[in-house]
């Protein structure tokens, strides 16, 4: 049993206890009842174990392994020592290649801001909101291997298996709406990251707290939400009748089978369908946007449309109660991503100019709108790259160091913790692990993390493990 709540009526009895009152609610959704919107009708959540600083949380993750020596973190040593072999011998675990020699960075670094932070010349856009934003300098993780650290930096475990960040979240704080998922992850529109859907599993949590997956691209973001148009027996009453027979079924068969919580995930699933059937439409269309609110999120050009039209989906979900949103940049493989192993100097402007202009008006989007104040940014990746030549002009994976930024709710804008050595190789000082960054963020919304716990398999899990320290250097 979990240790967050001791004693809960479930979904089951509480539907047993309620009698035709689901019918009713469902039946009033079709009718054309439509619900405000929670940011406007519930204060503001006051956290689990201690008062919040934030209420809603979008992670921008760069899978592949972002350079933090092309991007924020400037090293002018690697310019000094350009083509000595200071790498080590033997190739590391999780290498792919034996490592080259000392490669400075192919961009121009300058200052930016009152904060003199300095950025790569790849992110034109976010140099100029640095002043706003609080960096981790010495992020570092265990593993050189894809697959592993993106297991990690999403679930604190190099394995697969276990619930999510987001996943947690909606554990712990539930939906602030009705009407739309708690955790909604919008991936690349070329392909779902490394681990596929396992980024975004509520692993040995309840099954109804894992990610909802939205292809953005499509014409049905989420399919089977509407009956088939071809299908015209299938609509009003009939899709009604259908729905309600459905559910039955579902709660008759989850009565005999108690512990199976994809039974009460269905349930849900379908209350939350025929909300979403009045909600959805409308959230998920973006041209309601003014023209210039599109073009400044990118829509606009070809290399900024898919990132762009995903960030602003992601901001049209947070003000209408969405809690946990996850952006991917980049799919899995070694191509369109942030896998640098070819040509640095090629691969990485691509990338990057791909998503710096979305996420500069995403937040400046937020800030405008008065959500920043219980909004939380997050950017990140799985690990980074090494100082070292791959080949003659690539970049191999590096676990010893890379970069992450954070703004918004409980931040101290323009601060930074940590930093990395001298070549970018590995962590020098305020080393900081996911647990670290997890426990920050739960401490954000109001949760302790180390009484955040599901019992499982006859131990008290939790999102951070036996690890973790709240970052306090970088909040407000």
């Amino acid at each position: 049993m979990s240790n967050l709540i001791k004693h809960h009526l479930s979904r089951r009895e509480l539907l047993m206890q309620s009698g035709g009152s689901f019918g009713a609610a469902v039946l009033a959704h079709w009718l054309g009842h439509k619900s405000v919107p929670a940011a406007s009708t519930r204060k503001m959540n006051g956290g689990l174990h201690h008062p919040a600083k934030a209420r809603r949380v979008i992670q921008l993750f760069m899978n592949g392994g972002a350079s933090p020596m092309d991007t924020f973190d400037f090293k002018p040593e690697l310019k000094r020592l350009h083509g000595q072999k200071l790498g080590p011998k033997e190739k590391p675990e999780g290498f792919t290649a034996a490592a080259g020699a000392v490669m400075k960075s192919p961009f121009k670094f300058a200052q930016h801001g009152e904060t003199g932070r300095w950025v790569s010349s790849v992110f034109p856009h976010q140099a100029k909101i640095v002043d706003e934003l609080a960096f981790l300098m010495a992020m570092t993780t265990k593993t050189n291997v894809h697959g592993p650290a993106s297991y990690m930096m999403n679930t604190g475990f190099m394995l697969p298996g276990f619930p999510c960040m987001g996943a947690w979240i909606s554990y712990a704080l539930g939906n602030l709406s009705d009407n739309l998922p708690a955790f909604v992850v919008l991936p690349d529109v070329r392909g779902l990251p490394y681990n596929q859907k396992g980024n975004f599993s509520g692993g040995f949590l309840p099954a109804k707290h894992q990610g909802t997956l939205v292809n953005a691209a499509s014409k049905t973001p989420i399919p089977n939400l509407f009956a088939d148009p071809q299908y015209t027996f299938a609509r009003d009453t009939a899709d009604k009748n259908t729905f309600a027979l459905l559910q039955q079924f579902n709660r008759q068969h989850a009565e005999t089978r108690p512990d199976d919580s994809r039974l009460e995930a269905r349930i849900a699933a379908g209350e939350l369908a025929a909300k979403m059937q009045l909600s959805a439409p409308e959230a998920f269309d973006l041209t309601r946007e003014s023209k210039e609110t599109q073009t400044a999120y990118g829509l606009d050009q070809k290399v900024t449309e898919d990132f762009g039209k995903r960030c602003l989906l992601a901001r049209r979900l947070l003000e209408r109660g969405t809690r946990f949103v996850q952006v991917w940049s980049g799919p899995q493989g070694a191509v369109n991503n942030w896998d640098n192993h070819g040509n640095i100097q090629t691969e990485l402007p691509a990338i990057a100019n791909s998503v710096d202009q979305p996420i500069s008006a995403l937040f400046q989007d937020i800030k405008s709108r008065g959500l920043l104040d219980d909004t939380l940014i997050i950017w990140t990746t799985e690990f980074g790259r090494t100082p070292f030549a791959q080949g003659s002009q690539g970049r191999d994976h590096n676990r010893g160091t890379f970069v992450t930024w954070l703004a918004g709710a409980g931040i101290k804008a323009g601060a930074s913790h940590g930093k990395s050595d001298d070549l970018g190789y590995q962590t020098a000082e305020g080393k900081t692990y996911c647990y670290d960054l997890h426990a920050t963020v739960l401490h954000l919304l109001g949760i302790d993390h180390k009484r955040l716990t599901y019992r499982t398999a006859g131990i008290d899990r939790r999102l951070t493990d036996v690890h973790g320290h709240v970052i306090h250097d970088i909040l407000s």
